[in-house]
């Protein structure tokens, strides 16, 4: 490791460890400095909000804070890039998932870390701790069993149940490439899109594209065995949702004269020649972190007429969950849902959108230390700190929430 890489691990450490250990704390909300205060925080004062929650259970999101509390919820089974480190070692990661609900869109958090041995032990904890919240977010739980753990969750529960490592990612993705396509004066109806990576933000977000009107035939679909074709039998239903007819069998195939790229599966898959390879004005989303599966300089060295994405900071137009999940659970929140709908993505994905093509604050571009910033080649999304979004996310969410009710 060199010096700078060690230094940055200190860092990080240091971060976490001072000048207490974690990233988060539980404040009151009332004030109990008295014992008139104390005696209506608890007993005897305390039996009332209980006997109204009892005859009307709706009652709890009047006098708890039930209507402003997620659980953020991982089995530890895909931890970052990291992969299967456990519940305990992904806590880090869950607790800074709630920092970032709070900071950005004022949503309280309690991080949960299950140790359950299937996923049907994990289904079973998640419902029986659910009254507490008026939420739930998964968050890095493996392929293929977070959706049939979603699909579970959203049957049993009256309350939203949200897989950001699908959902999440596929918002921002299907934003930025909206944008894209109409920078490289293309259409999303006549895009050719190859996506690398067939788990869980893969198979999300080009389903959330064919929502927004790709067409299945012009979507190819890559994973570690090569192409998703008709002609596979070894295909859970998730992937066979995307095997058509194709002659191509391999990734670089796949990319021949290809519109788009989108790949969420590892570093350096993506050859600069597959790049050359593909149609003018092309779309390379190389979101694999914390190495792309090419990177900028590569792709760009080959391409001067290309739009790149990653979901680095250092490099332009990373794709971040950061600009979605926060703002989709405040609209959700915010409109009482009972679930999160693909209508509502749909919404968060327009308000997205449109948000990238107008004009920039100034403190963004102080908060950035930029001198300008304008809709373009090297701005196709919004940067997470605009204090903008949490103007035009959420009401445009629960204004799709609503409809959908």
């Amino acid at each position: 490791m060199n010096r700078t890489a060690e230094a940055k691990r200190h860092q990080a450490l240091a971060y976490h460890e001072f000048p207490r250990p974690g990233k988060l704390s539980v404040e009151s909300s009332k004030p109990c400095a008295t014992a008139e205060q104390l005696a209506l925080a608890y007993t005897p004062g305390v039996a009332e909000p209980v006997r109204a929650i009892h005859r009307d259970p709706e009652a709890a999101y009047r006098y708890t804070n039930k209507g402003n509390l997620v659980a953020v919820i991982t089995d530890g089974t895909a931890v970052l890039g990291l992969g299967n480190v456990g519940p305990l070692a992904g806590k880090p990661v869950m607790e800074g998932k709630a920092v970032l609900f709070k900071r950005f869109a004022n949503i309280d958090v309690f991080d949960l870390e299950v140790n359950a041995p299937t996923p049907e032990a994990f289904i079973e904890t998640v419902v029986h701790i659910a009254p507490t919240f008026g939420g739930i977010n998964l968050e890095d739980i493996a392929a293929p069993h977070c959706f049939e753990i979603e699909r579970q969750l959203r049957e049993r529960l009256d309350i939203p149940v949200f897989h950001d490592d699908q959902h999440g990612t596929a918002v921002i993705i299907c934003a930025g490439l909206l944008n894209a396509l109409e920078l490289q004066g293309k259409r999303l109806q006549d895009a050719r899109i190859v996506c690398l990576g067939a788990g869980a933000a893969g198979l999300a977000s080009m389903r959330l594209l064919k929502a927004l009107g790709a067409p299945a035939a012009h979507i190819l679909m890559v994973d570690s065995r090569g192409v998703i074709h008709a002609g596979r039998t070894d295909l859970n239903a998730h992937k066979r949702e995307f095997a058509g007819e194709t002659p191509a069998r391999t990734l670089a195939e796949a990319l021949q004269q290809a519109d788009v790229f989108v790949g969420v599966s590892g570093a350096n898959l993506l050859s600069a020649e597959m790049v050359a390879s593909m149609a003018a004005n092309p779309i390379v989303f190389a979101l694999a972190n914390p190495d792309p599966e090419i990177l900028p300089a590569q792709a760009h060295a080959v391409r001067d007429d290309l739009i790149m994405a990653t979901g680095r900071s250092d490099f332009p137009n990373q794709v971040n969950n950061v600009l979605g999940f926060p703002f989709i659970f405040r609209g959700a929140l915010d409109a009482r849902a009972k679930r999160i709908t693909q209508p509502m993505l749909v919404a968060a994905v327009g308000a997205l959108a449109h948000l990238a093509k107008e004009p920039v604050p100034a403190e963004v571009l102080q908060a950035y230390a930029l001198p300008s910033l304008a809709f373009g080649r090297d701005y196709i999304l919004p940067k997470p700190f605009d204090p903008r979004l949490i103007e035009r996310i959420p009401p445009k969410v629960a204004e799709a929430a609503r409809h959908d009710a």
